[in-house]
């Protein structure tokens, strides 16, 4: 696995890549609050298998891509990045796979650029509409899991809870949530660099309920992995998202995993990613 950078106009992306440069691309997409050291252990095994597997730093986590102005972290503004990068690998038509923060992304791309994809993978995240059905239902359980992005969407006081004393409230997030051990460590050094946390929180507080507006059904053959411990996002809307896939679709539920999959259950993922890709071979 190689360290890289990916220039897209006026903006530098870091990240890691693996396998042979003429392979064919798989591209990565991390969520909050980490970066593309998440995907590590797909990135070595699709790397092995012939793929060029690449996941990058996205905006405000890349020290080269890290804007000061709020609306510069809209969805539009993600959706491209990632097109960007892409077309700068080489890669018109991609593989797309996102978690998190990065799972949105990448559901935004399939809705929005279909012509793109050769695959979808997403794990944890449901599609945006099943989401937004939730969470506006009164009562509902993920209207309850999703109250602490109200707190991330005010001003400063987010940063002041995650980064006093050297970042015990960061690094509690992670314990709080099933992330635990040295690796922790990586996400701290780079969301502790001057304006990274306020600009990973932008993307909550640049984020709005209309940004389903104009997204079009999933048609890309489509793996959304899903786990029964996640604390953020719960089952009524994983369960609903194949009501927005037209294309073939895959739902995978991974029993007592946490919302961390790539790295609680790298085995098992990585192994449903590679079948999924190999059936969609050619």
């Amino acid at each position: 696995m190689d360290d890289i950078e990916i220039a897209v106009g006026e903006m530098t992306f870091t990240g890691r890549a693996a396998g042979p440069a003429g392979g064919r691309l798989v591209l990565f997409l991390h969520g909050f609050p980490q970066t593309s050291w998440s995907w590590r252990y797909q990135l070595t095994a699709l790397g092995e298998q012939g793929y060029r597997a690449v996941a990058f730093d996205q905006r405000g986590y890349s020290p080269g891509a890290r804007p000061e102005q709020l609306d510069l972290y809209r969805m539009e503004h993600l959706v491209a990045d990632v097109l960007g990068v892409a077309d700068s690998l080489g890669g018109h038509t991609f593989d797309l796979v996102g978690h998190d923060w990065g799972g949105a992304v990448a559901w935004h791309v399939a809705g929005r650029y279909p012509d793109r994809l050769r695959t979808l993978t997403v794990a944890s995240t449901p599609h945006p509409r099943a989401f937004t059905t939730a969470l506006r239902q009164e009562g509902a359980d993920q209207a309850t899991r999703s109250t602490y992005m109200d707190f991330f969407k005010q001003p400063d006081a987010p940063e002041q809870l995650f980064l006093a004393d050297g970042a015990a409230g960061l690094r509690g997030l992670y314990t709080a949530t099933g992330l635990e051990g040295d690796d922790v460590e990586h996400y701290v050094e780079v969301l502790t660099q001057p304006y990274a946390m306020t600009a990973a929180l932008n993307w909550y507080r640049a984020a709005s309920i209309g940004d389903v507006r104009g997204m079009g059904p999933i048609t890309a053959p489509t793996l959304y992995v899903w786990s029964t411990n996640d604390a953020a996002l719960g089952r009524e809307a994983a369960e609903a998202t194949g009501q927005h896939v037209d294309g073939p679709y895959r739902f995978e539920v991974l029993e007592g995993v946490s919302h961390w999959i790539a790295e609680e259950a790298p085995d098992r993922f990585t192994a449903l990613l590679a079948d999924h890709l190999e059936g969609s071979a050619g």
